[in-house]
């Protein structure tokens, strides 16, 4: 007999209907020389401190750091779980093979792992890896069984990430709660929630510490045209008025009218993480909630399989195209135009190097019966993306036309839509799906008049006050961009498509995260702003340790489980590595290296520490790129390979190199000039036209230029 184990029964009884097994059993189906049954999740976990060592159980920091010799595994403590266990333990000890039927990913291959290795299974294991749960699919992947061992790497990937959330959340939680939890509130640390935590708290810190500033604008209007002047924003009333005066002295004068044609690319197909975004934005959709309701869409058949993180499909994929265009029939007054021509195969959409264990989210053809409100929206979201980038390019007009009124210089931008493209699968909603996440007021349609370069004529001057805005509290579509790109702020899709090896977390994980979030009261939501509470805050305060914040530094061991994945980094080297960490960190924490801080417990009153020696308090870190840039205001700085610059560097052009006058500077020296606009005495600067070095400050002078003090 061959058993085969599926991850959930509705999945096991598609499969044995499929294979002829059709007789009904206890906990399992049987027929036609097939066995087929199934888990519900995790039937096994990691063993916990106790199950090594009895005195594990309680929580002392002598016993710090908690380094099991090998790392078990056992049935998870519920009575239903150890039933269907045991079954499928009796089912291995008497088949001839096993295949191995769960999630085709990195979370499904270890669940069907952990069973199979607590069963002792020594039977022949194969693999069914397939992306949807057609009829049409589950044949074909049975016709191409692979040798199990070819996803050992994938094992690995996933017991990596297994032992070093349990190193990390059961090592670290213990040590920040017995030091400073004082017995009232369990302090949870975690390998992806801490950072992702710290994100929120940095987001929430400057919001709390902004203070709006009003600012003044100079404008004009010319033939019902409005053109800003192009000077940095005045800080004061009485300068504005005095441009106002000066601009009522000259007459406007165009100096140049440009217009060029351009093309919109398509958007891109989904992953899950921008499928979240996406259903977030417009919907209000949670990250869970979206999960949720594509995985019900991918066991009800509908859609392919939805924890994958790349936008591209496998050019195998190609002539399914045409089948699954034709199911679509709600679609058919959009589908209708690309049936009638051969489907194109543009590479932004088939490549066979951007796609690893699964493709893209796409629909299987399947007509959406029997699903509810929630999944149709999601499913529409797939279905018109699916669409869309089939469909040519959307055409576009962009006008500038510059102008001046005496010396000062005027700007206004225009955009028109030439042939809509893609953008027509979208014109019977009233938002836009596709590029919601870039929309702002002034990329919206705006049609201009034709000027003619030296036309001359009278204007109407104003000034427009304003105030500056704070940082934007995170939503659950900007944090997941944000864990996905750990932490920085890309918009680029090919720029986030590189930076996704380093991103908090995986697709399938990121809803979990937030979640927990949620749940232990770290934050908290306003409508759809995220914000951090003060036990979330008072938590990260706490912290000093960078590698349990830094999202880069999450993101650097992310980018190792995947090249475990790859075959590329080596498990026992990955566990060593954490192995050091947890010893590290927590000596770090029992010998007061940490500055203490006050808990805030929402559901407790927390007294404070009783300290027999004041510790050190260590200077409060300041990161580079949490400033502000010293020359425009308006953004923040950031590290390049070789100088610090203003993150919109193409409008302000402010940087600092890294050497400058043959000498390198440090991380303190950078932090003066930005911050006090001079350093303290450099010695050894090579001056042009100084026969010796010399010894002297580096000062910003008025054009933010650097220059001996």
């Amino acid at each position: 007999m061959i058993l085969c184990i599926a991850e959930k029964p509705s999945v096991a009884k598609d499969i044995a209907e499929i294979l002829g097994a059709r007789n009904r059993k206890d906990g399992y189906w049987e027929g036609n020389g097939y066995w087929v049954s199934w888990t519900f999740g995790h039937l096994c976990t990691l063993k916990e401190p106790h199950d090594y060592k009895e005195n594990w159980k309680w929580w002392k920091l002598e016993d710090l750091p908690i380094i099991p010799q090998n790392f078990g595994i056992k049935v998870v403590d519920d009575a239903g779980v150890q039933k269907q266990f045991k079954c499928i333990e009796n089912l291995v000890a008497q088949c001839d093979s096993v295949i191995n039927c769960g999630d085709a990913g990195q979370e499904g291959e270890l669940i069907q792992r952990w069973v199979l290795l607590k069963a002792k299974c020594t039977k022949p294991v194969q693999r069914l890896w397939i992306s949807s749960l057609t009829e049409e699919a589950i044949k074909e992947g049975f016709q191409k069984l692979k040798d199990g061992k070819q996803y050992d790497n994938l094992y690995a990937a996933g017991s990596a990430r297994a032992i070093g959330d349990w190193l990390l959340g059961i090592n670290a939680t213990r040590a920040f709660t017995k030091k400073f939890g004082q017995g009232k509130a369990t302090l949870s640390i975690g390998r992806v929630q801490t950072p992702t935590l710290a994100m929120i708290v940095q987001r929430q810190k400057e919001i709390n510490a902004f203070k709006s500033a009003e600012y003044w604008e100079l404008k004009t209007v010319y033939r019902d045209t409005e053109f800003l002047c192009q000077i940095d924003r005045l800080t004061s009333e009485e300068k504005a008025n005095k441009g106002l005066d000066y601009l009522k002295q000259h007459e406007f004068e165009v100096t140049s009218f440009e217009q060029k044609e351009g093309k919109e690319g398509n958007p891109r197909l989904f992953d899950l993480t921008g499928l979240q975004v996406e259903a977030n934005k417009k919907f209000g959709f949670s990250a869970d909630d979206t999960l949720k309701h594509v995985q019900s869409l991918y066991e009800k058949k509908i859609v392919t399989y939805p924890r994958v993180d790349t936008t591209y499909l496998s050019e195998d994929i190609h002539p399914k195209v045409e089948g699954i265009l034709r199911g679509m029939q709600y679609y058919s007054r959009f589908t209708a135009p690309l049936l009638q021509a051969p489907i194109p195969k543009p590479k932004a959409v088939f490549d066979d190097k951007k796609v690893t264990d699964h493709h893209a989210i796409i629909p299987t053809g399947v007509n959406p019966s029997g699903i509810n409100p929630a999944e149709q929206q999601v499913y529409d979201l797939i279905a018109r993306r699916f669409i869309a980038v089939f469909y040519p390019e959307c055409k576009i007009s962009t006008t500038t036309v510059l102008a001046k009124v005496g010396t000062l210089d005027f700007k206004v931008t225009g955009k028109q839509i030439l042939e809509p493209g893609w953008r027509i699968i979208y014109s019977d909603q009233t938002n836009d799906a596709a590029d919601s996440d870039s929309k702002k007021k002034e990329d919206e349609e705006r049609v201009l008049p034709t000027f003619v370069e030296g036309e001359k004529g009278p204007h109407a001057p104003v000034v427009h006050k304003g105030k500056t805005s704070p940082p934007k509290p995170y939503t659950e579509a900007t944090l997941l961009r944000a864990m996905e790109t750990a932490g920085r702020q890309v918009e680029d899709e090919e720029m986030r498509d590189l930076m996704k090896d380093n991103g908090i977390g995986r697709p399938s994980t990121r809803a979990n995260i937030i979640e927990t979030l949620f749940r232990r009261r770290y934050i908290e939501k306003n409508r759809k702003n995220i914000l951090a509470t003060p036990t979330g805050m008072d938590l990260i305060d706490t912290i000093q340790n960078e590698l349990l914040k830094s999202p880069e530094l999450t993101g650097n061991w992310e980018r190792k489980i995947r090249l475990i994945e790859k075959g590329e980094y080596q498990l026992d080297v990955f566990k060593q590595e954490l192995f050091k960490m947890v010893r590290e960190l927590t000596d770090e924490v029992i010998f007061n290296t940490y500055r203490k801080i006050e808990i805030h417990d929402p559901n407790a009153v927390v007294e404070k520490p009783k300290a027999t020696r004041a510790p050190r308090q260590p200077k409060e870190k300041v990161e580079i790129e949490n400033l502000d840039c010293p020359k425009c205001k308006n953004a923040k700085l950031m590290k390049g390979k070789a100088a610090v610059g203003c993150s919109n560097f193409k409008e302000c052009g402010f940087k600092i190199p890294f050497e400058l006058l043959g000498k390198k500077l440090t991380e303190g020296q950078l932090l003066d000039l930005l911050q006090k606009g001079k350093t303290g005495s450099i010695k050894g600067l090579i001056v042009p036209g100084k026969a010796e070095p010399v010894n002297a400050k580096l000062v910003l002078d008025g054009s933010f230029n650097v220059g001996l003090g």
